[in-house]
């Protein structure tokens, strides 16, 4: 059963078209990541989504409804936790979580309920009276998930979660996620760190420049993946020297640097080892290491997007904005 449906959504700004005529589903009880880099129109989509944006065209069903006519019931069902916090510096983490509730028409002994409760889920019960902006960056983004649950939505729209936050923030806002979606909470997560992806999703929609240009279960991805054999080598010498020698000797391979001193060979074919041990004996190069690599969901990406994972490490990093 599917419980978001998107059909031929677009969305423009002036002349230029951030989606473009997207079409995708998600069913009930799923994690469904939408993956890409920066600027694809992940941010965008999920606005729609949400009712923060108003579609150019194309329609959306959630639950049910009319995800554009009836964007006020919508918004009664779902969570939206953005990429930015939208909560109050001044006010406390309580008071924040208390607002939000009272926003949905919580009442009064319910809401401060509801909010002692999450402060304690979420490790922030020490904190809860003190000012959200003396937060870290981590706690913020605990909280923002609060906020966006208050309410026990149906769905949950995550904007890159873990985005800026420290290691053992992200794993405990992973471990979140994982606990909201066995209790039955649809989550709509957009991301850009293929890793969060992996461990979290079950299926993934890739998106680049606008247009999603594959949807599949992250056990599907793998499995394709799978179909091709990789090892790499390390050596005593620049693999660069080598490496037109061994498309010479091998023209049925790929071969990538991965270092220096590493190689990658891949095929759709079975690789045999000894050839190429005895190739590297030929040139006068020592091999200290030869292993299989399975294929990660991150050469999965490049494939698919074509977009080298070093950009989206510098994103990451903040080198691109």
């Amino acid at each position: 059963m599917y419980i978001i449906n998107v059909k031929d959504l677009s969305k423009s700004f002036g002349d230029f078209k951030a989606v473009k005529e997207i079409s995708f589903s998600v069913k009930k009880g799923e994690i469904f990541g939408f993956l890409g880099p920066n600027g694809a129109g992940k941010t965008t989509t999920i606005n729609m989504l949400t009712g923060l944006a108003l579609p150019t065209s194309g329609a959306i069903t959630i639950a049910g409804l009319d995800g554009i006519k009836n964007i006020k019931k919508v918004q009664q069902i779902i969570g939206i936790v953005p990429d930015e916090s939208n909560l109050y510096d001044e006010m406390s983490g309580y008071d924040n979580l208390v607002f939000c509730a009272s926003l949905y028409g919580m009442e009064k002994a319910r809401r401060e309920k509801r909010a002692l409760e999450l402060l304690k889920q979420f490790s922030l019960d020490d904190t809860g009276n003190r000012p959200f902006k003396t937060y870290s960056k981590g706690m913020k983004r605990k909280l923002t998930i609060a906020a966006g649950i208050i309410h026990d939505p149906e769905i949950l729209f995550l904007d890159e979660p873990t985005t800026g936050i420290d290691v053992e923030s992200a794993r405990q806002i992973r471990k979140l996620i994982k606990e909201l979606n066995a209790k039955g909470t649809t989550i709509f997560l957009t991301t850009h760190y293929i890793e969060d992806a992996e461990r979290l999703c079950h299926r993934i929609g890739f998106i680049v420049s606008g247009k999603v240009v594959k949807i599949s279960s992250v056990y599907d991805l793998m499995n394709e993946a799978q179909q091709e054999n990789i090892m790499e080598f390390t050596i005593d010498q620049n693999g660069e020297d080598l490496e037109s020698a061994l498309l010479h000797q091998f023209p049925h391979v790929a071969i990538k640097q991965l270092s220096p001193y590493s190689i990658k060979i891949s095929s759709v074919e079975k690789i045999e080892l000894m050839p190429f041990m005895r190739f590297f004996e030929e040139q006068g190069a020592i091999v200290s290491e030869a292993k299989i690599l399975r294929p990660s969901l991150e050469e999965v990406f490049v494939k698919i997007t074509g977009i080298e994972i070093n950009r989206l490490k510098e994103e990451k990093e903040g080198k691109k904005r």
